[in-house]
């Protein structure tokens, strides 16, 4: 399919990665409003913004990507996402600086900054062991909470400028830590180049994203909303950091948000560090599994629809058997999976989270409640709906009390299945 002809346009978007012109489809997801602008109930009759939410890959490079509708700037700015409020993620964050600690002998004269720190879920941990810290959101309303619990931290988006200019006011810091942030830069070269400026000689970077693989083999769309701007393979990762003077020397498989990578990056002419063979066996898995052609990219598509299919019917056939559903969770991943769904309060009467930011709004585009997580014990619901899967099992622990009245959990994504 001609996407430049399709959007009447005469000209195809550019890759962000390479910048040869993007083509080909890799997954269409129709009209979407951004993941999290969450709706107060007084503006519940005002219209919102919907986007294309149109999934493509380079033909060259292999980057799946979105186009950029929404700036950073109106995204990221003033965010609803705070990492604390996940007891999974926070022990994921601790046991990450642990080992940083332990294997790369971290300590007092060893600075870690963290790009897109949140809320100080992770840097804490290193605070904790008395390493000088420094965080850097562009979410002041989150830097705030980061702030008063004693975590500096730079209210900015992160770029070649601003590594500049915290390389003139800091020392250079022998960690950097870019948790799920890569895939939702839209300029990759210019935040890459950041890590080859700030990060000292003989530093190490890593990098968490969701896998594309994993993604693919698991039929993760609702992880494809407009923050995320691309999503990454080894295979694409490798050669964008070698643009920058920078190498992948270490990498490991993480189960985090369906499937996730964490790359182990260094200075090329770091030659103290080799390059182990996990990164091999994962450019190995990859090539095997077709990412380096168009064959793989064109089949996700139909995964997509039944996925859509699946759910559809399990709400369906629950409606009519009279059986009540209500979701847990309010994550970005639900906004996209309930609008390419068309689902809102008649099959899902409202969700729960536990963030207090969230409760009382509304989810973009389907106007579904969300509420705090005592109201499925008020509501005894038949099923409660995961929306954020990827916390299946923490949150299983903490609503087991569904069981006491024969209630049962279902997650959506690679498939619906009922527990």
């Amino acid at each position: 399919m001609d996407i430049a002809l399709q959007a009447g346009s005469s000209a195809a978007p550019a890759c962000r990665c390479c910048g040869a012109p993007l083509r080909e489809t890799f997954a269409e997801l129709g009209l979407t409003p951004l993941a999290n602008s969450y709706v107060a109930p007084a503006d519940a009759a005002r219209m919102e913004p919907f986007y294309p939410l149109h999934a493509l890959v380079c033909s060259d490079c292999r980057l799946v990507q979105l186009a950029e509708f929404e700036s950073p700037q109106a995204i990221f700015s003033e965010y609803r996402y705070f990492s604390s409020v996940s007891e999974a993620w926070l022990r994921h964050a601790e046991t990450y600086s642990d080992r940083m600690v332990a294997r790369f002998g971290l300590n007092a004269g060893t600075p870690v900054v963290e790009v897109a720190s949140n809320d100080g879920y992770l840097l804490q941990y290193f605070a904790q062991r008395g390493i000088p810290v420094l965080g850097i959101d562009p979410a002041a309303n989150v830097a705030r909470f980061a702030i008063a619990r004693g975590i500096p931290t730079e209210v900015a988006f992160f770029s070649a400028a601003t590594a500049m200019r915290l390389r003139a006011a800091h020392p250079q810091p022998m960690l950097m830590v870019a948790n799920n942030v890569l895939a939702h830069v839209p300029d990759l070269h210019d935040f890459v180049e950041g890590f080859r400026i700030l990060l000292a000689p003989g530093g190490v970077a890593t990098f968490e994203f969701p896998h594309l693989l994993r993604l693919m083999q698991h039929a993760e769309f609702d992880t494809i909303y407009h923050e995320h701007f691309s999503y990454i393979s080894l295979f694409v990762a490798e050669r964008i950091f070698a643009q920058h003077g920078l190498t992948v020397f270490d990498l490991e498989e993480l189960p985090t948000h369906g499937g996730s990578l964490r790359l182990f990056v260094r200075h090329a002419e770091d030659a103290a560090k080799a390059v182990t063979p996990a990164v091999e066996a994962m450019r190995v898995l990859e090539r095997q599994s077709g990412l380096e052609g168009p064959e793989a990219y064109r089949g996700f598509a139909e995964q997509v629809v039944e996925t859509k299919a699946a759910l559809l019917e399990f709400l369906l056939q629950a409606r009519r058997a009279g059986r009540r559903v209500v979701g847990y969770g309010a994550p970005a991943k639900g906004t996209t999976l309930l609008n390419y769904c068309g689902v809102g309060p008649e099959l899902l009467p409202f969700t729960v989270d536990r963030s207090p930011h969230k409760q009382g709004l509304l989810l973009p585009g389907t106007r579904i409640p969300i509420r705090a997580p005592e109201a499925i014990v008020e509501a005894r619901p038949d099923y409660v709906l995961i929306l954020a899967w990827n916390l299946r099992e923490e949150v299983a622990a903490q609503m087991s009390i569904i069981r006491e009245w024969g209630g049962r959990f279902v997650v959506p994504i690679p498939r619906v299945v009922i527990f």
